[in-house]
């Protein structure tokens, strides 16, 4: 991917076999990093192999936090980190959305590639593969939701990247009970499917604060 060998461990989701980390790429201007565009701090939620939050020590950011609830995904981001010369700037942590964040940290830049893939609230994963794109009741985007805005540096952005695979109205009306506005920043519409016949769009969403209501 975007020109460079990554390393790719058992039981981590292997990106060539979806479009959405090269989408996630385009969305945030990396999938061609110039080193030194970019500067401040990111934080990648979900990193999986971690190719979103090498590609962003690449282009700049001085300070890279790629999270997994996996251990096996924590480890792969860490080996890709070294393979590219930037373990100086990214650390892999294991954590659960940001549980495993320390206290004080705070970013530019907050993103996650979401597991969009609304499954029933009792729901059991059948592979750990699943948890890539399956979410039990949409209970990980609404603690997205509710706890993204404060991990931010004043000026950042929460961004989330989501599909129409995933249940739109819901994730809205999750962030109304949140008090969180969505903003769709960037969009595209590509082909997936087993035989390429469903067109998927996928978007790149801003979480903010809702606005009061006046009356």
């Amino acid at each position: 991917m975007c020109g460079r060998e990554w390393d790719l461990l058992d039981e981590v989701f292997a990106p060539v076999f979806s479009p959405s980390t090269g989408i996630a790429l385009e969305f945030l201007d990396l999938n061609e990093p110039l080193s030194g565009r970019r500067g401040g701090s990111f934080l990648e939620v979900g990193c999986g192999t971690g190719v979103t939050a090498v590609m962003a020590a690449l282009a700049g950011c001085e300070r890279v936090v790629a999270s997994d609830i996996s251990p096996r995904a924590v480890e792969n981001a860490a080996a890709n980190a070294e393979r590219h010369g930037v373990e100086d700037r990214l650390r892999a942590v294991h954590s659960d959305l940001f549980s495993g964040l320390c206290e004080k940290e705070r970013f530019d830049t907050v993103f996650w590639s979401s597991n969009y893939v609304m499954a029933p609230a009792d729901y059991e994963y059948r592979s750990v593969h699943e948890r890539a794109y399956v979410d039990s009741g949409y209970r990980a985007h609404r603690r997205y939701l509710e706890q993204a805005l404060r991990w931010l540096a004043p000026g950042g952005s929460a961004l989330l990247h989501f599909s129409d695979r995933g249940d739109v109205p819901a994730l809205h009306a999750i962030a109304d009970e949140c008090g969180r506005e969505l903003r769709v920043l960037r969009s595209t519409r590509v082909r997936e499917g087993e035989y390429g016949d469903e067109m998927v769009e996928h978007m790149l969403v801003e979480i903010l604060p809702a606005e009061p209501v006046r009356n």
